[in-house]
């Protein structure tokens, strides 16, 4: 559960808290454009390495750490069925090439957890609401994408708390095969899908209260405005781009680390 942990908000007076939504959003899709272009060890090392700073400037390293050992477990099946997969595909020979591929894969999906954590940590659900509203989404669908951005980090909390209730009940979750296993999250997932409805239900009766959608033309206590610190960061993004498909177009591909030596 802690993989959710880079969807909480943490609250902060960081430069990287005080950027406007827009710009931190632009920001992700930059490093997350740039994740899925390269197939390289060496260039995605790169782009997760330089997301490191980012961390330390909006002081969210301790939930980023939290969310890299969340992460830990699907990086490892990432990592693990592409080698098997190339190992069989390949007439059952493993070479180095297979193992940095896999590995480059598998630090793609770090990068990419890490370029969300950037924006989804230092992000107020308000403020996203309010970038949202500037770019003329319709509001239900705003709405409803701050709920579950809401949400989920607590359905997370609370799954972890049911799952610790359970455990103190005698209830042994690592312990059987597959289907045992899978059997016995039912006392879990009940419990949390009862508590799910139920909170919709006492959403919807709030939203109802106050009269949710009885007039179209919403005002808003605060309004979002660009800053030069948000001008900067979005001309050092267009430099970064541009020379991010240079890289691609003119030094695309990468030199092999570890060679091509077959192992086994």
């Amino acid at each position: 559960m802690s993989l959710l942990e880079g969807l909480r908000f943490t609250r902060g007076d960081s430069p990287l808290h005080r950027l406007d939504p827009r710009v931190k959003f632009l920001l992700t899709i930059v490093i997350f454009s740039s994740s899925l272009i390269f197939f390289e060890i060496i260039p995605l090392t790169i782009i997760f390495i330089l997301q490191i700073p980012l961390m330390i400037i909006g002081k969210i390293w301790r939930e980023w750490l939290k969310t890299l050992k969340g992460g830990l477990f699907l990086a490892v099946i990432i990592f693990s069925t592409n080698i098997l997969s190339f190992y069989f595909f390949r007439g059952q020979h493993l070479s180095m090439d297979i193992i940095e591929f896999s590995l480059a894969l598998t630090i793609r999906f770090l990068a990419l957890i890490t370029s969300f954590s950037v924006f989804f940590l230092t992000t107020s659900p308000d403020k996203l609401s309010l970038a949202l509203e500037k770019i003329h989404i319709p509001y239900e669908f705003n709405f409803a994408f701050i709920t579950a951005i809401r949400f989920v980090p607590v359905l997370a909390e609370e799954a972890q708390t049911i799952i610790d209730a359970q455990r103190s009940r005698g209830l042994e979750l690592d312990k059987g095969n597959f289907l045992t296993r899978i059997r016995k999250y039912l006392p879990i997932l009940l419990p949390l899908i009862i508590n799910s409805i139920r909170r919709s239900l006492e959403l919807a009766e709030s939203m109802e209260s106050r009269a949710f959608g009885a007039t179209k033309n919403r005002t808003n206590l605060f309004e979002l405005k660009l800053t030069n610190s948000d001008y900067f960061w979005l001309i050092l993004m267009v430099f970064i781009t541009f020379i991010l498909i240079y890289v691609k177009l003119y030094l695309s591909p990468f030199p092999s680390l570890f060679g091509n030596s077959i192992i086994f």
